[in-house]
């Protein structure tokens, strides 16, 4: 009686050992697990409450750089450098940090890669492209120079015909700065992304065309 009841006993405990092992095994057999997306999985895994969107971290970079370049290239250097020759060097600041660092930042933030391209005028990835980035940043300084030009040109003119009068002229400083530079950035890069989707659409229709000619 003794040995059926022993025997009983080491059958179920063969039995409840199976049971564990094919669950495990179950568990680490990843071929035929389904996929989940790291989207679904950062719903279940992030501990953050606030989430900051992807688009006002992107704005905040673009904005904080060219603010800092102002503050270090243009008050640092305003002293030893005037005119056309602290443009260029301001030129060259925004540019080199806008290809190494600020582009860099965004594509950090990639949850795909190319996924932030399209807050990125220059999206070559190439030992060139600090060039370009270079001669953009003086396209969008000129732009943001007009503006601070236009500004207190105003102010002159609403001041009134009294020599006497004093005006405030409005200044360079970093904040405004950065934001005027990051209005024309994305003035541009919308200009970009409108023009190249007008002719994606435009490459698809005639493609399309052709293919319907194809069949007829």
């Amino acid at each position: 009686m003794a040995e059926k009841k022993q025997k009983k006993e080491d059958r179920s405990a063969a039995g409840y050992y199976n049971l564990k092992t094919d669950a495990v095994d179950r568990l680490v057999d990843t071929k035929n697990a389904p996929e989940v997306s790291d989207e679904e999985i950062g719903k279940y895994t992030s501990k953050k409450k606030f989430h900051i969107p992807m688009w006002l971290k992107i704005l905040f970079v673009k904005f904080w750089f060219a603010g800092a370049v102002c503050y270090f290239f243009l008050w640092g250097l305003g002293m030893y450098l005037r005119g056309i020759d602290l443009m260029v060097v301001l030129a060259v600041g925004l540019g080199v940090v806008t290809d190494l660092m600020v582009n860099r930042a965004l594509r950090h933030f990639e949850r795909e890669q190319g996924e932030n391209d399209k807050w990125i005028m220059v999206t070559v990835r190439k030992f060139w492209s600090i060039f370009l980035n270079v001669l953009y940043a003086g396209v969008l300084l000129y732009c943001v120079f007009r503006t601070y030009y236009s500004i207190n040109m105003m102010l002159g003119v609403n001041a009134g015909a009294d020599a006497s009068e004093e005006v405030a002229m409005l200044g360079v400083e970093p904040i405004l700065f950065g934001l005027f530079y990051l209005g024309f950035d994305m003035l541009f890069i919308l200009a970009k992304r409108t023009i190249v989707s007008v002719f994606r659409d435009a490459a698809a229709k005639t493609s399309g065309g052709g293919k319907q000619k194809e069949n007829q």
